[in-house]
């Protein structure tokens, strides 16, 4: 029997556990800026409420976006760094998918839609449940004439979940195309190296 620990930090924190495919506890800070502060108390207190102990996880599965560049990382890295502390295997899918494994009843055809801030959407779009392509990163009047799910945002009509959940990520990832190399951050992160340096001395005034 496989305990499984989900995290996904794409938009906002969520974390759930499942047990052989079977949900255990699912947890949501509803919270775009605070990954780093919410995070591994949310973890403390998934398994507090599924009454297991952090130590007893046998596999973590973590969201890999596409989400901003310092808030996807926070959740990345903490699974990581978890499951390497404890041995065990970390599996890596698109949050975008977990979205769509959500919705139960969904139509032939559908988008998975999440808020990119500077008034742009990460979206994929969906075929019998599965993605059609890669994600992307657009301006929302570039979304294609589908039924929505996802936190969209922009006043869009959402008919589908509207939020990730971790236990579904917890105890689907399997099924789910995996993602093993670099997260999908598809845009740079807003901090950038400074191209020029910048003396800390102080400007000297030379006598006329």
């Amino acid at each position: 029997m496989t305990l499984t620990l989900g995290i996904d930090t794409s938009h906002h924190v969520a974390v759930g556990l499942a047990r052989d495919g079977r949900r255990l506890a699912s947890l949501v800070v509803a919270d775009t800026r605070a990954h780093g502060e919410t995070l591994i108390p949310l973890v403390q207190r998934a398994c507090a409420e599924a009454d297991v102990a952090l130590r007893d996880i046998q596999a973590f599965a973590v969201g890999m976006g596409p989400g901003p560049f310092t808030g996807l990382r926070v959740g990345i890295v903490a699974a990581r760094t978890l499951a390497s502390v404890a041995g065990v295997p970390v599996h890596g899918v698109c949050s975008l998918d977990v979205i769509a494994a959500q919705w139960r009843d969904a139509p032939a055809e559908f988008v998975v839609a999440s808020d990119a801030r500077r008034k742009e959407l990460y979206w994929a779009r969906y075929a019998a449940g599965k993605r059609v392509g890669q994600a992307r990163v657009t301006a929302p009047t570039q979304l294609p004439d589908l039924p929505i799910a996802g936190p969209a945002g922009y006043d869009l009509t959402v008919t589908g979940p509207a939020e990730i959940d971790a236990a579904v990520l917890a105890a689907r990832w399997n099924e789910l195309p995996a993602v093993d190399g670099e997260p999908f951050y598809l845009r740079a992160p807003d901090a950038a190296v400074p191209t020029t340096r910048k003396s800390a001395l102080p400007r000297l005034r030379l006598p006329r």
